[in-house]
C-alpha cells in the first residue's frame, strides 16, 4: 500500500509543482499587495492637490457623466486623507449596437478634490510593468494567466483542480511521513549539519509534517476559492444547509452584453441604510458596488479603513436586484447554518487576514514554504531517478 501511496504522491507533486511554485511565491507577495501598490505607483494612490474632498458619490457621478462609456463598478465610499478615490469601473453597452464599449481599463484613481482623473489601469493585465505589477502577481496566484474559452474561466478552472489534487496529496503525504510508530521523531527532524540531500529531504518530509495542518487549510481555501460554486458549496450542503447564494441563483450575461442598473446607487445605499439600521448595525456603509454581469448591487458594511475585515470573518454585505433594489440576499459574517459561517471563513482563512496583521505574516511565510517543499520535492525526484538509471545501467552492462 504504502509503495502505491508514494508514487501517487510523487505524481501528484510532479503535476503541481511548477505552479504551487508560482503560487507559493506570489502568494507570499501578495499578502502585501495594497501596501506594495501604494508604493510602486504613488499617482495612483496619493492625490496630486489639496483641499476638501468631494463626496465618493459625487466623484462617482461626475466621471459617469464625463465618460459615458463606463459605469462605475465598485466604489469606496470612504477617502483616505491625501489619497485619490480608486474605483473599479466597467463598459456599458453602446446603444447602437447593445454590445459593451470597448475600454482598455477597469480602475482609475480619481483625484478627490476636483474629481480628475489621475491614472488609469486594466487590473490584470498581462504586463510587468511598474502600475501593472502587483495586479499582474495577484491574478497570476490564482489562474497562471491562462485565458479564457468557450464561455470558461480556464485558468481558475484548472489552479482549482491542482488545488483539488493538492487536499489529496496532502493527507497522502501525511501518511507516508511515518512510515512505522518507533521512528516518528525520524518525521520532525532536521539534519542541518549532514546538510545536502538528506536534509533536502528533511525540509520535503520534516518541513511539510511540521506545517501539515496549515498547508491543508491553504488547499482547501484554494479549491473554495475557484471552485465555489461548482465544487465546494456541493460539498458543503451534503452536510449542513447554506444560504441560498444571489450570485449562484442567476445565469450571468456574456462579456459584451452586460446588464445596466435601473435604480441608482444613491437609491440603493438608501434602501441599504435603512435595511442595516433595522438589524441594529452601527457600521456604516463602506462600499457599493454593481455587478454587470449579474445585475446586482451590493453594499458593505464597515469602519473607514477595515474593507477586508480583518481580526475575523469580512465584513456583512446586503444584495439588491439591479432593476427595481428589491432585495436579493445578505452575507453576515458569523451567522447562518454550521456550513455558512464554514464558507464565510474561506477568504479570511486564505488570506491570513481572520488572524488580523499576524496571519497575513504568517501567510506569507507560508508562500514560500510552499515553493520550497516543490522545489526540494523536484530535486528529491531527480536523484531517484538518476539512481534508477545508474542501477539500470549496471544491470545491463
Amino acid at each position: 500500500m504504502r509503495k502505491y501511496l508514494v508514487t501517487l504522491h510523487c505524481w501528484f507533486g510532479l503535476t503541481m509543482a511548477v505552479f504551487l511554485f508560482i503560487a507559493g511565491l506570489t502568494g507570499a507577495v501578495i499578502s502585501w499587495d495594497h501596501e506594495l501598490d501604494e508604493w510602486l505607483n504613488p499617482a495612483l494612490f496619493h492625490a496630486a492637490s489639496t483641499g476638501t474632498p468631494q463626496a465618493a458619490l459625487d466623484l462617482a457621478n461626475k466621471l459617469e457623466q464625463d465618460n459615458p462609456k463606463l459605469m462605475v463598478s465598485y466604489l469606496p465610499l470612504d477617502i483616505e486623507p491625501g489619497h485619490t478615490l480608486g474605483v473599479g469601473v466597467a463598459a456599458r453597452p453602446d446603444p447602437s449596437t447593445g454590445k459593451a464599449h470597448e475600454l482598455d481599463f477597469n480602475q482609475v484613481a480619481l483625484n478627490p478634490v476636483n474629481g480628475k482623473i489621475q491614472g488609469q489601469r486594466e487590473w490584470g493585465a498581462v504586463s510587468l510593468s511598474r502600475e501593472n505589477l502587483l495586479p499582474f502577481l495577484y491574478k497570476l496566484h490564482y489562474s497562471m494567466h491562462i485565458p479564457d474559452a468557450w464561455g470558461i474561466e480556464l485558468g481558475i478552472l484548472f489552479m482549482g483542480i491542482i488545488a483539488i489534487i493538492w487536499v489529496f496529496d496532502n493527507l497522502i503525504a501525511l501518511w507516508i511521513s511515518f512510515p512505522n510508530f518507533k521512528s516518528w521523531r525520524k518525521s520532525f527532524a532536521f539534519r542541518w549539519q549532514q546538510g545536502g540531500y538528506k536534509l533536502n529531504f528533511d525540509l520535503h518530509r520534516s518541513g511539510g509534517v511540521w506545517v501539515w495542518l496549515l498547508l491543508l487549510i491553504l488547499a482547501v481555501t484554494s479549491v473554495s476559492m475557484n471552485l465555489n460554486f461548482q465544487v465546494m458549496r456541493p460539498v458543503v450542503e451534503t452536510f449542513s444547509s447554506l444560504s441560498p447564494s444571489p450570485f449562484a441563483s442567476r445565469a450571468p450575461q456574456p462579456e459584451d452584453q452586460p446588464l445596466e442598473p435601473g435604480i441608482s446607487r444613491e437609491k440603493i445605499l438608501e434602501i441599504a441604510s435603512t435595511e442595516a439600521r433595522k438589524r441594529g448595525w452601527s457600521a456604516p456603509a463602506g462600499a457599493v458596488f454593481y455587478s454587470p454581469a449579474f445585475g446586482l448591487y451590493g453594499v458593505g458594511f464597515f469602519e473607514a479603513g477595515n474593507d477586508h475585515g480583518d481580526g475575523g470573518l469580512g465584513n456583512p454585505w446586503l444584495y439588491f436586484d439591479g432593476k427595481d433594489g428589491s432585495p436579493a440576499g445578505s452575507v453576515i459574517p458569523g451567522t447562518g447554518s454550521a456550513g455558512d459561517i464554514f464558507m464565510q471563513a474561506q477568504f479570511p482563512l486564505h488570506s491570513g487576514r481572520i488572524l488580523g496583521l499576524p496571519g497575513r505574516i504568517m501567510i506569507s511565510v507560508m508562500g514560500a514554504v510552499v515553493a520550497m517543499l516543490s522545489i526540494t520535492g523536484i530535486v528529491i525526484w531527480l536523484r531517484k531517478r538518476r539512481s534508477r538509471s545508474t542501477a539500470q545501467k549496471v544491470k545491463n552492462a
